[in-house]
C-alpha cells in the first residue's frame, strides 16, 4: 500500500509539472511544433565574417524558439535570389531571412506574391506588411574603433578598404574617421573600393592598391566580408581593425579589435514577434544600448592608454545623450555638413550619407 501511494505521488507530480510546462510553452508563444526558418547568405554560414555572425545569432535562436533552420549560401544578389527563396519556401519556410542589401528588390517581389510569409532583411531600408528591415547602430562601434587606430598610428596615414559607396558603408567610413581625428586631428583615413562584399580576389587588389599608393599606411581598418584585409596586415605587419567578428586568435600579431555584432538579440525577439502574431513590418535600428552591436575587446597589442578612452566614449553613447554625427561637421571640401548643437536625423545617415568627413581621402587611379 505505502508503494502504491508513491507511485501516485509521483504520477501526480510528473503531471502537474507536464501541466506547469505546457503552460509555460503557451505562455511564451513558442509553438510545440517546429517552425522552419529560411536563411538566404550572400556567402558562407562559416566565413569567419558577416555570415558567420548571423549564423551563430539564429542558431542560438533555433535552440530557443524551436525551429528548424535551412540556409542558402553563397546566393548572388541577383534575380536568381528568387529561385532560393521559391525553394525555401516550397519547402515549408514560414520565415524568410536575407542577409544583404542587394536582394532588396527580389525580397520585395516575393514578399508581395507570398502575404502570409514573414521577411526579415538585414541592412534593408524599404518595410512593408510582412516585411522587417534591420540593421545595428555599427558606427557607433566604428567610431571607437577609429579612436583605437587613431591611438595607434605613428605615421597618421590610416587604409579603409571598403566594399561600395552606399550610405551603409560611407556612414561607417565617416564615423570611423572622427573616431580617428578625435584623438588625432592630423590623421588622415585613405579608402579604396573593392567593389564587392565576399570576393577575396577583389579585396585582396584592392587592399594591395591601396598600400602600393600609400606606402605609410600603418593601420588597415575594413568594410568588406572578405578577410583578405586581416591577411595582408597579418603578413605585412601592418595592424588591423576587423569587422563582423572577433578574430584575434586567426591575426594574432596584428589585430587590434573589431566592431562586432551580436544578430542573436534581434533574431529572438523578431522571431518571437512572428510565432506570437505580433510581427510588425517596420524598420529597426538598434544602438549599443540594445546589445545588438558591440566592439571586440582590445587585444593585447593596442596601445597603452587606449581602452581608457574606448571606455569613456563607450559611457557617452549608453547614455543615450550623445551620438557620433553631432554637431559641428565638415566635410572633405570644406562645406560645413553639421551646425553646431544639432545632430544628424536617422534619415539622413540611413538613406542620404553621400559625403565624407574632413580627413577622408578617396583612393581614385
Amino acid at each position: 500500500m505505502k508503494r502504491f501511494f508513491q507511485i501516485a505521488v509521483i504520477i501526480l507530480s510528473a503531471t502537474i509539472l507536464g501541466i506547469f510546462l505546457i503552460q509555460g510553452k503557451e505562455e511564451t508563444g513558442v509553438p510545440k511544433k517546429k517552425t522552419k526558418v529560411g536563411v538566404i547568405l550572400n556567402g558562407l554560414c562559416l566565413d569567419g565574417s558577416w555570415g558567420q555572425a548571423h549564423y551563430e545569432g539564429l542558431e542560438i535562436c533555433a535552440e530557443n524558439l524551436n525551429l528548424e533552420m535551412i540556409y542558402k549560401e553563397n546566393v548572388p544578389e541577383n534575380e536568381m535570389s528568387i529561385l532560393f527563396m521559391d525553394e525555401l519556401i516550397d519547402a515549408g519556410c514560414e520565415i524568410i531571412v536575407c542577409d544583404s542589401f542587394g536582394y532588396e528588390e527580389y525580397l520585395l517581389e516575393e514578399a508581395e506574391k507570398n502575404p502570409e510569409i514573414y521577411f526579415l532583411h538585414a541592412t534593408g531600408v524599404v518595410e512593408k506588411r510582412n516585411v522587417a528591415t534591420y540593421f545595428g547602430r555599427i558606427y557607433q562601434m566604428r567610431y571607437l574603433s577609429g579612436i583605437v587606430a587613431g591611438m595607434q598610428t605613428r605615421t597618421g596615414q590610416i587604409g579603409y578598404v571598403a566594399a561600395f559607396p552606399i550610405s551603409e558603408v560611407n556612414r561607417g567610413i565617416n564615423a570611423f574617421t572622427q573616431g580617428v581625428r578625435s584623438v588625432n586631428p592630423g590623421a588622415q583615413v585613405y579608402v579604396v573600393w573593392s567593389d564587392t562584399w565576399t570576393g577575396d580576389e577583389e579585396t585582396e587588389k584592392a587592399t594591395l592598391k591601396l598600400l602600393d599608393a600609400y606606402p605609410k599606411v600603418d593601420v588597415l581598418a575594413m568594410h568588406t566580408d572578405s578577410l583578405k584585409v586581416l591577411d595582408i596586415a597579418e603578413e605585412r605587419g601592418i595592424w588591423s581593425i576587423g569587422y563582423n567578428m572577433d578574430n584575434r586568435e586567426k591575426y594574432p600579431n596584428t589585430f587590434l579589435t573589431a566592431p562586432v555584432w551580436n544578430w542573436e538579440f534581434f533574431y529572438e525577439q523578431c522571431i518571437t514577434d512572428c510565432l506570437q502574431d505580433k510581427f510588425r513590418g517596420k524598420h529597426y535600428w538598434e544602438g549599443v544600448e540594445s546589445g545588438i552591436v558591440s566592439l571586440a575587446p582590445l587585444s593585447p597589442n593596442v596601445e597603452e592608454g587606449t581602452e581608457e578612452i574606448v571606455n569613456k566614449e563607450m559611457k557617452r553613447l549608453n547614455s543615450g545623450r550623445y551620438d557620433v554625427f553631432y554637431g559641428p561637421i565638415w566635410d572633405n571640401t570644406g562645406i560645413l555638413r553639421v551646425e553646431s548643437n544639432t545632430c544628424m536625423s536617422d534619415e539622413a545617415m540611413l538613406k542620404r550619407f553621400d559625403w565624407y568627413v574632413d580627413g577622408v581621402t578617396i583612393y581614385e587611379e
